[in-house]
């Protein structure tokens, strides 16, 4: 797990979160604000520096891998996602996981994306390049998400990938509005990763 981590698609590029790219998050949540009713999405070059400080501390951490999603036909900055709450597990010695250097589970989340980058591959895409990584490069035993209860299209898009959902965690983080919200929980588990990613492949 390096800072210098980038995934490429046919649509898309996920590259290391940075500075570079205040600009670029900037004119992507501009576009229609109305979009992030369910989490804080940042607007304008202060919060877009808070953003991506409070992303590269979670990085320098370890608890987190922040990336830019870039579209590759014009280089475009269309959004931001992350692996984070990242967990290493104590194996006990001898066991064969001892000692992995990889991360044993982890969620991905903070995805947002721009007005023009919603309803196309991007997402998608994202989600494919990902979750291929955890499962197949660390070898996770698990990938989670959480999404606020009333983001019905959320929902729906995890549950058509095949996650499945855990259950519902109240009053679980500060919504958008600065409200506590309700997270729905979903996760994908290693036996479930194959049929999983062949669902993506096809929607991509």
């Amino acid at each position: 797990m390096t800072s210098d981590l980038s995934l490429q698609g046919k649509h898309i590029r996920l590259e290391p979160l940075g500075h570079h790219h205040i600009d670029g998050l900037v004119a992507a949540a501009a576009a229609d604000p109305s979009l992030y009713r369910w989490s804080p999405v940042p607007q304008g070059r202060s919060e877009a520096t808070t953003y991506i400080d409070t992303a590269l501390a979670w990085r320098d951490a370890g608890t987190a891998v922040p990336f830019a999603i870039i579209r590759l036909p014009d280089e475009t900055v269309i959004g931001s996602t992350r692996f984070w709450n990242i967990e290493r597990w104590a194996w006990p010695a001898g066991h064969p996981s001892h000692g992995r250097d990889v991360p044993d589970a982890c969620e991905i989340g903070y995805t947002w994306l721009a007005r023009s980058a919603v309803r196309t591959a991007a997402n998608t895409e994202a989600k494919l390049l990902m979750l291929c990584h955890a499962f197949e490069v660390w070898q996770v035993l698990r990938v989670c998400f959480h999404t606020d209860a009333r983001n019905q299209r959320s929902r729906a898009a995890l549950e058509r990938i095949g996650a499945q959902c855990e259950g519902i965690l109240r009053s679980h983080r500060m919504a958008a509005d600065f409200i506590p919200r309700d997270s729905v929980r979903y996760s994908i588990v290693a036996a479930e990763w194959p049929s999983v990613k062949q669902r993506l492949i096809a929607f991509v």
